[in-house]
């Protein structure tokens, strides 16, 4: 069961709002105070789908692709042990909240979690509306990503 706070619910949830209708992303990391900080990250697909269609054919309102250098900073901070890393999360604008062939593709490092002890939140959004927020880890047993149970406290 992965536990969030109110307010980083609340968080994710303006965040899928306010980029509606384009997919948001971001990462929530626990401080040194053990306090939860969400880390909006910039959503370049649209960028990446304007230089090279080919390669990226879908644009933001369907896929995101994490600003490198805001990424490489948080990863920073998680391997200097400031933070530590609970998520990463993204919205579905239109779609539900499930875990994608995409999504697991990006979680992975060749057949491996990229990050093993996070979890991985997908927003369910539609017409600026949050409808869902679903969690999933990786079960070492399936070798996959499967979801888990998701609560808010205060």
């Amino acid at each position: 069961m992965l536990h969030l706070k109110r307010r980083t619910w609340d968080e994710l949830c303006r965040h899928a709002q306010e980029t509606f209708p384009e997919e948001c992303c971001g990462a929530i990391v626990v401080n040194a105070a053990e306090e939860e900080e969400v880390r909006r990250i910039t959503n370049v697909q649209n960028a990446m789908h304007a230089r090279d269609p080919r390669h990226y054919p879908r644009d933001a309102t369907v896929a995101y692709f994490m600003d490198p250098k805001e990424l490489l900073a948080i990863i920073k901070e998680v391997e200097s042990g400031q933070v530590t890393l609970k998520a990463f999360y993204h919205s579905h604008p239109n779609h539900d909240a499930y875990f994608s062939a995409e999504d697991k593709t990006r979680a992975m490092f060749g057949d491996e979690p990229a990050y093993p002890d996070a979890a991985y939140l997908v927003i369910s959004i539609y017409n600026r509306t949050v409808r869902a927020i679903r969690a999933y880890r990786w079960d070492e047993e399936t070798r996959d990503f499967v979801e888990t149970g998701l609560s808010t406290v205060s």
